[in-house]
């Protein structure tokens, strides 16, 4: 047995000492200061993002058939190209306007229904790809117009484990709300054991609040414990960050999966019918182990995916309602706090 194998618990399960009922938690509201939430909101919506969005899935873009969102009010098409790159740009066929998400791709070319307009991913006929980006987990575009910053050639990315060691699952859902809500949904981790009491229990934020007057923190260390039935928890230290306006990212430092990583990018989309915005909500979660077993769960991935995927859902259930919430407070002009 090597010395990092003995350094791991056999367990990582931990019974607490006795179940607190929700009302008989200890109140957190003291600790989660608007101003505090509002000052790291802040700090990340001056973050460059060089105008790069997140289309979705990168799986869900395939060979056969084009993915289409409409994304900051533009409608964007995607597909891949005869050697598997990312290709997208505008949604509509520039011949009449036809909607090419309902275009069929073949050997890369992606052919308009309407009238057989074909595109391969170059400029034709008044069409203009947009930059694109696969990082192999999620598809992003970029667009300079929507997001009027300087550009850069690719994504803020956050740090992720070696895919080899990974089992990696992407949620999406969406919110009548705008982006920099869904971030200040997710650097307010004083919610958790308060709003999503079937997934955490006895969570502290270690860092110290800043002076006044003084700079943000640039994130924040949770001791929480991820709930698995009845009394049985397992603790994990993890970091909030958010290296970009429309991105917040959750990395565990210490504790049963260390090295793993939640990113959470919220896409605008545009407003709906009555003119409230909306807003995607797309989460990539890539777990990792450093315990022999996890090469079981990676073998298990296809089962184990949407599992992961049903246990965000049931998280942004909740979570997209807080968003929501806020943007009704702000967009009334009240002020939570």
């Amino acid at each position: 047995m090597t010395q990092e194998a003995r350094r791991i618990p056999r367990l990582p399960l931990r019974l607490r000492r006795r179940p607190v009922l929700w009302e008989q938690q200890r109140p957190t509201w003291r600790d989660a200061r608007p101003a505090r939430i509002a000052d790291a909101v802040k700090a990340a919506l001056v973050r460059p993002s060089g105008n790069w969005f997140v289309l979705g899935a990168a799986r869900d873009i395939g060979a056969h058939r084009a993915f289409g969102r409409t994304v900051a009010g533009v409608e964007v098409v995607a597909w891949r190209d005869a050697g598997g790159r990312l290709i997208a740009g505008p949604g509509a066929c520039p011949h009449l306007g036809a909607p090419l998400v309902q275009a069929p791709v073949s050997c890369g070319i992606l052919r308009c229904r309407w009238h057989g307009l074909a595109l391969d991913g170059a400029p034709f006929a008044g069409w203009e790809p947009f930059p694109a980006h696969d990082d192999g987990l999620l598809a992003w575009v970029r667009l300079d117009a929507a997001g009027g910053e300087r550009p850069l050639a690719q994504p803020v990315l956050p740090a992720r484990p070696h895919p080899a060691g990974t089992v990696a699952a992407v949620y999406t859902g969406t919110g009548g709300c705008e982006p920099e809500d869904v971030v200040a949904n997710r650097l307010d981790p004083w919610h958790g054991v308060w709003l999503h009491p079937y997934s955490f229990a006895d969570l502290t934020v270690v860092d110290p609040p800043a002076e006044p007057g003084g700079e943000p923190s640039d994130g924040l260390t949770v001791e929480v414990s991820f709930k698995v039935t009845g009394r049985t928890v397992v603790p994990v230290t993890a970091r909030f960050t958010a290296p970009e306006p429309r991105t917040v990212v959750m990395h565990i430092l210490a504790g049963e999966g260390q090295g793993s990583v939640v990113e959470t990018h919220a896409t605008p989309l545009g407003p709906d019918a009555l003119g409230r915005p909306r807003t995607a909500v797309i989460e990539a979660i890539v777990a990792t182990s450093r315990r022999p077993g996890f090469a079981l769960a990676r073998a298990a991935a296809p089962a184990l995916r949407p599992l992961m995927r049903a246990a965000a859902r049931r998280l942004w259930r909740d979570d997209l309602a807080y968003a929501e919430r806020r943007w009704q407070l702000r967009s009334s002009g009240r002020t939570p706090g």
